[in-house]
């Protein structure tokens, strides 16, 4: 049996030489990182922008009246929406980080993934380049979910309306949450990235959790003591934090440490001195660290984000998200653990499952 031969070289030595001509160009609109070196954002359009009415021609009118209306807008921007100062930061982030490394691309990159058609895409370009983004890697899907899409463009964090699709995403390993409208400004920070966790069922798996929900909180502090030194297993969040920290580090790595863009809190409704310890050992076991922590023993935790003014905070319990919406702060929930099946620590009845 012969060997099947190589393709002659020459075709490699073109693309070869194509590609380095293309890595050359110069430009003055900053390039976005390869996708690889990057910590990839993948945020919809509805999370970006705030497109309630768009939304509700859709839903009212149909498919083809709603592209209609984008394309006879299209020169009319968006309003931003509730990713959009997330967004912002992230940017600024960047611009401090290729002033100190000119060459490097570990930077945050940020992708549209929409499943809007490709005839509005106009009126999304002309909005983000009202607003000065930095957005050149787009996906709509006409229609199609995007998440199968989520892996290829090795997304690190996606954001979302739609809860159906953020619970698809964390199914499939990739760290996701549902974002939630903002009617006023928050008066957030221009100069520092601020991100907020809540620690069970979102940086931490639900383990524990599991046994306040269904032993009471005794048996979950003898639980955490006996298990103090055996570090928690990895939520869903955990990796976005991880990418947030090897970022951190290259500010620290220039002595930038008290000047860093990126700040992130532990905002967790556990006891510090009942079942703190894990939590905190746990994150040291991961080489990670957390600027704050603060540890509430089940006070509520909306002033506190007052305070904080994070553009984002990450919780995986509807009713913390609620009451944090109500002291203005952006955020997120993290549709993960058995807290899906409880409000306010009741359990939620669940429709019987037809035979």
């Amino acid at each position: 049996m012969s060997e099947i031969k190589p393709k002659d070289s020459g075709d490699d030595q073109d693309w070869a030489a194509a590609k380095a001509f293309f890595d050359n160009l110069k430009t003055k609109v900053p390039r976005p990182p390869k996708p690889q070196n990057a910590v990839t954002i993948a945020v919809s359009s509805r999370t970006l922008f705030n497109m309630v009415a768009e939304r509700k021609i859709f839903v009212e009118d149909g498919l083809e009246k709603y592209v209609a209306y984008q394309v006879e807008h299209e020169n009319e921007p968006l309003k931003p929406g509730a990713a959009f100062p997330f967004v912002k930061a992230l940017m600024n982030v960047n611009t401090r980080l290729r002033e100190l490394y000119p060459d490097s691309e570990e930077l945050f990159d940020i992708v549209l993934m929409t499943n809007n058609h490709a005839q509005v895409g106009v009126r999304l370009i002309n909005s983000i380049n009202h607003y000065g983004l930095t957005i050149e890697r787009f996906c709509m899907t006409g229609g199609n979910s995007p998440i199968g899409y989520l892996k290829a463009y090795l997304t690190n964090l996606y954001l979302s309306r739609d809860s159906k699709k953020v619970t698809e995403a964390i199914e499939e390993g990739i760290a996701a949450a549902t974002m939630f409208l903002l009617e006023a400004d928050s008066g957030l920070s221009d100069t520092q990235l601020r991100v907020a966790f809540d620690g069970d069922a979102v940086l931490f798996s639900d383990e524990s959790e599991i046994i306040v929900k269904q032993h009471g909180l005794d048996t979950f502090f003898e639980h955490e003591k006996e298990f103090e030194n055996k570090p928690l297993a990895q939520g869903p969040l955990k990796c976005f934090l991880e990418a947030l920290g090897k970022l951190q580090r290259k500010f620290y790595a220039k002595n930038e440490r008290l000047n860093c863009p990126i700040r992130t809190f532990l905002v967790t409704a556990r006891s510090a001195a009942s079942s703190g310890a894990r939590v905190l050992k746990t994150l040291r076991s991961w080489g990670l660290e957390i600027d704050e922590a603060l540890f509430l023993a089940g006070a509520p935790k909306g002033p506190l984000l007052q305070k904080i003014k994070p553009h984002i905070f990450f919780d995986d319990q509807m009713f913390h998200i609620e009451g944090a919406k109500d002291y203005g702060t952006i955020a997120a929930h993290v549709p993960y653990g058995i807290g899906q099946k409880y409000h306010k620590g009741k359990l939620i009845e669940q429709p019987e499952k037809k035979e």
